[in-house]
Parts: structure tokens; C-alpha cells; sequence
């Protein structure tokens, strides 16, 4: 292991996305935001005129049109940014789009209440037509939010702090990416390396006790030096959040989370219910391990180290990718086809380097193929961040190639169904292939790791959400130390049997998901 992360240009050329496809330079990215602008101008002379058909067709097509480049350029210039948080080219290009899309959510927000406005038999009669056929779910969906839609008015006055709103993502992203530095740790052959958000994943694994330790207290050294401003932006995101849903009125943030995904709050409340209704299972798994590794106490650096000591494996990324498509044979020769040419021509950034992005995720634009960032270092963990990443992004492959625009989205819940299915396969090939045991036990425990931080720990981070929120909601006021305290009475709870430390009370303050409401929830019920 190199003990320095590679600097972006350093990264071989095929280990990067390719973005080419979607713009070849920054200047078309502007030529695109002028012709938003022009647009947009056209799209206002609408207002007013909607209750004719051909002229409500007229505007639903420019808007379309509209739309995709607006979503084309934000995916790029994010993209870019996420390569190096570090680069302040990037950041400017970034921030010309946001405030583009601001100016564009403004110029098109009388659109939804005027036609709100139009009776309930006028709108059926529309989706009724041939010609709307793509525009049938759009149409049933303005009578779902009608309820929480405001006056064009206020839907334009509320479009226009949409950059303030998006304040603490930013910070947060900037701030952990790019400004957030750990030092140098101990490794497992000796010499200290670079901590970074990438290798801590392999370091908390490590079979020494010492090294996963002090990777572990120096990551959160660092947080606990940032605690109050990471604090103060994760308060305000949830305020951003409860106001907005009291000003659509919305029973609480929650609610309005829960309905953007046209679910029950109940599937929610009830996820908590139930894992707090089996949390004795965890205990167990804790004890178990606990046993296995002989310790006389357990540490909160102690739940990730693989029980299979004596198989330590890695994966080169091109050994992962046939692994991966070896593992999803079962989805059709198609898929696993569409998918290998995909991972070979530019949809997937590999490797973590100086400023980007830390974590994994899929995005893309409608047109153009999706992409995957990962921070690959040849982890059990990493090969599964593949699968589950190429879930995602296959199913926006596929969205996209069968649906027309507006139907081609899908809602976050759903999105992880795709994801949490390529992670279950993969496993199963990969039992079924192996005849070393011990690599078969190895497997096993990595399986019984995905259950403990999939389904209990996002359960844990659902329920951290919905406290402080509710908080919020009842006038109680949030401090860095009241969060902490929150999220340390939650890990004893959940982990008991753990030697609880004040380390983990620090662990909300990595969690990028906390910064978009109600994230965690999706994930257990996949």
C-alpha cells in the first residue's frame, strides 16, 4: 500500500470516467445554461394559457426539452466536482449551474398550480388523450401533491432559496473532501500511510488490533476538532428541512420525506418497530463475535474485522469486475453483456485520489449512459460496492432505454431493491463456486456484516433522523453535545454487549446521508 493517495492526474486515464460523451469542455456547459435561459423565456409566455390542450402539449414538451439539458449540465459539472472538491474550476462551473437551476425553478414554478386550478374531470380527460400518453403519471401525480402545493406565488418565492437550502450539503462536501485531513497511521506492514476516508474502510478491517484502533481514534481526533461546525450545518439542514415541510403542510418532515416516494409513514415507523422488536438477534451476532475473537471486551473497532483471520484476501478491480459479472449470470445474458461494455468504456471512476468524493454512487442523465464513483482498494467490501453500484446504474440504463422522460426516474425507496439484489446474487455465486472452507466462512461473515449494517446500523441512522427532527419540530433545541448524546444512547442500545467510547458518540458527523432527509430508511426494506 502506497503511503500517499495519488494526486487525479496521477490516475491512469482508463482508471476514470469518461464524461466526454456528455460535454467536451466547460464552454459548452455554458452554451447549454444560455440556452436554458432562452428558453425559459419561451416557456413563461405559457402562463395563463394552460387550459387549452395543444397549447398545454406545447409547454409540457418544451419543459421536457428544458429539463434534460438542465439535468445533463448539473450531472456534469457535480461530476467533475466530485473528481476533486480541491478544484476551484470545477466549483465555479458547479456553482453556475446550481444558480441556473435556481433561475429556471423560479421561471417554471406557476406551471404545477395553474394547472392545479383545472377541475379533476379537465386533467383526467387530458391524461385520457393519446396524445398524453406519456404524461399520464405527471398528470395522476398533480393530484397526489395538490394538497401540499402552494400559490405560484409562493412556489416562486420558495423556488429562489433553493441554493440557500443546499447550503449544508455543499459545506459538508466541502469540508469532508476537501479540507478534512487525518495524518498517517500505522499499517499492517510497518510503514505509517495517508488516512483517508478510502483506507480507513480497509484499516478498521485490519487483523491487528493496534492499527484498526488507532485508525479509529485518529478519524475521530479529527471530527471531534470540526464537531461544532459540522454540527451547526447538519441543525440547519434539518431545520431547512422541517420548514419546508410546515410551509407545505405537512405534518412534520418525515411525512413530506415519506410522501415525495409515495409511501406510508407507517412502512417508516414500523421498520424501527420491528428492529427494535429483534434487536436480540444483534446482540447475539455481537456476543458471537466477541467469542470468536477471544477478546475479554469488545470495541466499537472491533465489529468490522473479519472472523476468518487466516484468509486475508484482495481483489484487483479487473478480478472484481468478472467476479461481479460472473455473479449476476442469473439477470440474462443481455444485462451481463450491456453491463461489461459499459464498465470497459468509461462508466466507472476506480480509484480514490486527492480531493474526491468519498463513498460510492451511481448517477447519470437522461441520453446518455450512467456512471459509478467508487474509492476501489481491492476490499471483500469493495467488490460488493461494484455490484450494488452496478445495480443502480443498470437500472437507470434501462429506465432510460424503455421509458419515455418524464417515466423514467424512480424514487429513491425503489432505487435500492436493484442494488441490495446484485449484492444477494453475487453472494450466492461466489458460496456456491468456492470449495475452500475457509473462504466459504469468509464469505459467510461478510454476509452476516451486510445484515448488521444494512438492515440494523440504517435502521439506527433512520431512527437518529427521526429524533432530531422531531426535536426540531417541537421547539427542543439541538447542540453538538445533545446530538452526540442522541447517537451514543442509540449505539447502546443497538450495541449491546459493545464497551461503548466517546468516539462513536462522533460517528453522525461522517455520515454524508444524514444531509439529505430520511436517506437511511430506503435500505433495510431493499
Amino acid at each position: 500500500m502506497n503511503s500517499n493517495i495519488k494526486n487525479r492526474d496521477e490516475i491512469e486515464e482508463q482508471s476514470k470516467w469518461n464524461l466526454n460523451s456528455m460535454y467536451q469542455s466547460s464552454e459548452e456547459v455554458l452554451k447549454d445554461l444560455a440556452l436554458v435561459k432562452e428558453l425559459l423565456e419561451k416557456f413563461t409566455g405559457y402562463q395563463g394559457k394552460l387550459t387549452n390542450q395543444d397549447t398545454l402539449l406545447e409547454a409540457l414538451l418544451l419543459q421536457d426539452r428544458m429539463d434534460q439539458i438542465v439535468e445533463k449540465s448539473y450531472s456534469y459539472s457535480h461530476m467533475k466536482l466530485d473528481e476533486d472538491n480541491t478544484n476551484t474550476k470545477s466549483l465555479a462551473l458547479f456553482d453556475q449551474v446550481r444558480s441556473l437551476y435556481i433561475l429556471y425553478s423560479e421561471g417554471t414554478s406557476f406551471f404545477i398550480p395553474e394547472l392545479m386550478k383545472l377541475d379533476l374531470a379537465t386533467l383526467q380527460g387530458f391524461a385520457d388523450d393519446a396524445k398524453f400518453k406519456d404524461y399520464r403519471h405527471f398528470i395522476q401525480e398533480i393530484s397526489r401533491n395538490k394538497e401540499h402545493t402552494l400559490s405560484d406565488i409562493e412556489e416562486k418565492l420558495l423556488s429562489s432559496f433553493g441554493e440557500l437550502a443546499g447550503a449544508p450539503k455543499s459545506i459538508f462536501q466541502t469540508l469532508n473532501n476537501a479540507d478534512l485531513k487525518f495524518g498517517e497511521v500505522p499499517s499492517e506492514e510497518g510503514p505509517p500511510i495517508e488516512l483517508t476516508h478510502g483506507r480507513y474502510q480497509s484499516l478498521i478491517q485490519s487483523n491487528s488490533r493496534e492499527v484498526r484502533k488507532t485508525a479509529y481514534n485518529e478519524l475521530y481526533r479529527v471530527y471531534k476538532d470540526f464537531k461544532n461546525t459540522i454540527a451547526q450545518t447538519y441543525i440547519n439542514s434539518v431545520k431547512k428541512d422541517c420548514l419546508y415541510a410546515r410551509l407545505r403542510k405537512f405534518s412534520g418532515a418525515l411525512a413530506a420525506s415519506t410522501h415525495s416516494d409515495n409511501v406510508d409513514v407507517a412502512v417508516y415507523n414500523n421498520l424501527i418497530t420491528t428492529v427494535h422488536n429483534n434487536i436480540g438477534l444483534l446482540h447475539e451476532y455481537v456476543n458471537f463475535r466477541k467469542q470468536v475473537m477471544d477478546l475479554p471486551e469488545l470495541r466499537m473497532y472491533d465489529l468490522y474485522v473479519p472472523l476468518v483471520t487466516e484468509l486475508k484476501k484482495t481483489y484487483p478491480y479487473q478480478e472484481a469486475v468478472t467476479l461481479v459479472l460472473q455473479g449476476l449470470q442469473k439477470l440474462g445474458n443481455q444485462y451481463v453483456s450491456d453491463l461489461q461494455q459499459g464498465l470497459a468504456n468509461g462508466w466507472v471512476d476506480i480509484y480514490e485520489s486527492k480531493g474526491k468524493t468519498s463513498g460510492a454512487y451511481s448517477t447519470g442523465a437522461y441520453g446518455y449512459h450512467p456512471y459509478i464513483l467508487l474509492n476501489y482498494h481491492g476490499t471483500l467490501n469493495d467488490v460488493f460496492t461494484l455490484a450494488h453500484e452496478a445495480g443502480h446504474a443498470m437500472h437507470t440504463f434501462y429506465s432510460h432505454k424503455n421509458q419515455p422522460y418524464r417515466n423514467a426516474s424512480y424514487t429513491i425507496f425503489v432505487a435500492e431493491v436493484a442494488s441490495t439484489l446484485n449484492e444477494s446474487l453475487l453472494m450466492h455465486a461466489l458460496l456456491d463456486k468456492t470449495t475452500d472452507e475457509k473462504e466459504k466462512l469468509y464469505l459467510l461473515n461478510y454476509n452476516l456484516e451486510q445484515v448488521r449494517t444494512t438492515v440494523f446500523r440504517q435502521t439506527m441512522f433512520a431512527e437518529f433522523e427521526k429524533i432530531t427532527h422531531e426535536k426540531v419540530e417541537q421547539g427542543i433545541s439541538l447542540t453538538p453535545d445533545a446530538l452526540s448524546e442522541i447517537y451514543y444512547d442509540l449505539n447502546k442500545f443497538y450495541y449491546q454487549g459493545v464497551q461503548m467510547d466517546d468516539q462513536i458518540s462522533l460517528e453522525w458527523t461522517r455520515i454524508p446521508h444524514f444531509i439529505t432527509p430520511f436517506m437511511s430508511t430506503n435500505m433495510p426494506p431493499a
